[in-house]
């Protein structure tokens, strides 16, 4: 594989640090203090590719382009591919966030429905960015943002349900072509004192995606934790969010298994943080929310033997709601002992049935406890189909399971979540199984709680403590039209809140995984963060004073107006 931005690592403070004091409002391009043509052109002399200028995809449908050219057509047949928009600047996964509302609820976009009569518009997308291939690019690109206090966004593909990748008239950093991997079987951290422990490590760049980190990780006779969606970031929002996979309850979430990073911070140093460099700052990427302590070049995983794999299904049917009940609960009553073993999945839970899938390395005693379940769940009157299949690796695997990309995109969503406390499911089983049938949506439920996952000391990362005595993440999901009002998305949210409030009462101190949560929470710090949130804010004032990388819910946002493009007390 290319190793360009191998080259670059050398290139650590080519240019000037920021000023003490920033202004009160980040610059939007829409404003006059926006750089020059021939600001943007001297930029443009330091890089190794041209700007790129982000577009909405589906632009190709609209005057001046011809509607019936193979240019819109492919967007139309695209428009659920998340392998392909990943790979558009311009294109997010959830495509809401390609949109923008203004206060008077009015909508700014460019929709793939080109009967609405609505016309073309740029919406949340930046209008203009770098395409970095290299580490002096990053540098480039930050410290450009830097000198005129840009609205600056870190993408890599779009795979976002805070919308973090995006912002109206900011300027972007795209990192999706920083595809270098490599494979080291006795890896040790920069900085470490002789004879310190080694690994069997992946290094990955900043633009690898999981599919990518799969395959090379099993050339070499390995497996890596990671993220169940092929097309999926390995280095940005995942693994600095907290990082769930199928085989957390066997080796712990993705932050457990990051063993180094390397990092352009906001004055444009390029940095490592491991256990013996920058410290703090390698406790809060691992958890503390991408975009938000600096851009990530590279992560260095830790890798496992491959074992062979089993995969189990299930499908369950309910015909009355009784049977619901008591399938439900033998369910979450199972799951404790299940993922203890290292069984590690999840499914979706509907008032008509349940649909899970799981993946196992050790069947015993699971393999009992999973055939318990089946037989009390026919027992209580459920139609159960199930389907075992074995497999050499985890990636084979993952590879049946996952044969084609998920459908993810090209669909407005939100979520609201919450942890699953442990101890609730153990105890109280069929309170879980009540709150689960009566929300208003189906519910979405991820295994990556239990087994290794609960054996890691809480405060050891910055991912919230809740983490450790969670079963995993409990999820309801809205989607709508687009095109439809902002009214009616209100509407949408009041249901989704009231799922949320009744998640509240079987969840751990109303925690959750911030990757896959409400825009909406009223406390992010407590939901996101727990006990670890003051020292990540301290954390963040040491590396990025001045706020240049801000997020929706991040670190340090609630000094932001709603937009975060102002202080708290200034306007635009």
């Amino acid at each position: 594989m290319k190793s360009g931005w191998l080259l670059s690592l050398a290139v650590t403070t080519l240019f000037a640090p920021l000023s003490s004091a920033a202004p009160s409002c980040k610059c939007l391009s829409f404003q006059p203090c926006w750089p020059s043509s021939s600001s943007f052109s001297q930029l443009a002399s330091q890089l190794s590719q041209p700007l790129i200028n982000p577009i909405p995809p589906a632009s190709a449908c609209y005057p001046p382009f011809n509607p019936s050219s193979g240019g819109c057509l492919a967007v139309q047949s695209h428009l659920h591919d998340d392998a392909w928009r990943t790979n558009l600047p311009g294109a997010m996964i959830s495509i809401n966030f390609e949109s923008y509302t203004f206060e008077n609820g009015t909508i700014d976009a460019c929709y793939y429905n080109v009967l609405s009569g609505v016309p073309c518009h740029q919406g949340s997308i930046p209008v203009i960015g770098v395409d970095a291939r290299s580490v002096s690019d990053i540098q480039a690109a930050v410290n450009f943002a830097a000198k005129g206090y840009l609205r600056l966004v870190v993408r890599n593909t779009g795979h976002d349900y805070s919308g973090r990748s995006a912002a109206r008239g900011a300027f972007m950093l795209w990192t999706h072509n920083l595809k270098d991997i490599t494979y080291e079987d006795a890896f040790i951290p920069s900085g470490a004192p002789p004879n310190s422990q080694s690994y069997k490590a992946l290094t990955l760049g900043a633009g690898v995606q999981w599919v990518e980190a799969y395959k090379a990780a099993d050339e070499h006779g390995r497996t890596v934790v990671g993220g169940a969606c092929p097309s999926v970031g390995v280095v940005g929002g995942w693994v600095q969010g907290g990082g769930h996979s199928v085989l957390s309850p066997s080796y712990g979430l993705g932050v457990d298994n990051a063993i180094q990073f390397t990092v352009v911070l906001a004055s444009g140093e390029y940095v490592t943080a491991n256990d013996y460099q920058n410290q703090d700052l390698f406790w809060a990427l691992r958890g503390g929310g991408g975009g938000t302590f600096g851009v990530v070049v590279s992560v260095t995983y830790r890798t496992h033997d491959i074992l062979p794999v089993t995969t189990h299904s299930v499908q369950v049917t309910f015909l009355t709601p009784t049977i619901a009940e008591n399938v439900t609960t033998e369910l979450f009553s199972a799951l404790p002992v299940l993922q203890d073993a290292h069984w590690g999945g999840g499914f979706i839970l509907t008032k008509a049935g349940v649909n899970g899938l799981y993946f196992s390395q050790n069947d015993s005693p699971a393999q009992a406890t999973w055939s318990s379940f089946v037989t009390r769940a026919i027992a209580a009157g459920g139609v159960v189909v199930t389907h075992d299949q074995n497999y050499p690796s985890f990636y084979q695997g993952y590879l049946a399971a996952y044969s084609s990309e998920n459908i993810l995109g090209g669909v407005p969503t939100e979520i609201v979540s919450r942890f699953l406390s442990r101890t609730i499911a153990e105890q109280q089983p069929g309170q879980v199984a009540t709150v689960a049938l009566g929300l208003a949506h189906p519910l979405v439920f991820m295994s990556a709680g239990g087994g290794a996952v609960s054996q890691v000391d809480p405060d050891s990362v910055a991912v919230h403590p809740a983490w450790r005595q969670s079963l995993g993440v409990m999820e309801s999901v809205i989607s709508w039209v687009e095109g439809t009002s902002t009214a009616a998305i209100n509407d949408e949210r009041k249901v989704a809140a009231a799922d949320l409030q009744s998640m509240d009462t079987v969840s751990l101190n109303s925690g959750t995984y911030l990757n896959e949560a409400s825009l909406y929470e009223p406390n992010f710090q407590q939901a996101f963060f727990g006990s670890h949130y003051p020292r990540l804010k301290a954390i963040k004032g040491t590396y990025d004073p001045n706020d240049l990388f801000i997020v929706a819910k991040g670190v340090g946002s609630e000094d932001w107006d709603h937009t975060l493009n102002c202080r708290v007390g200034n306007s635009s």
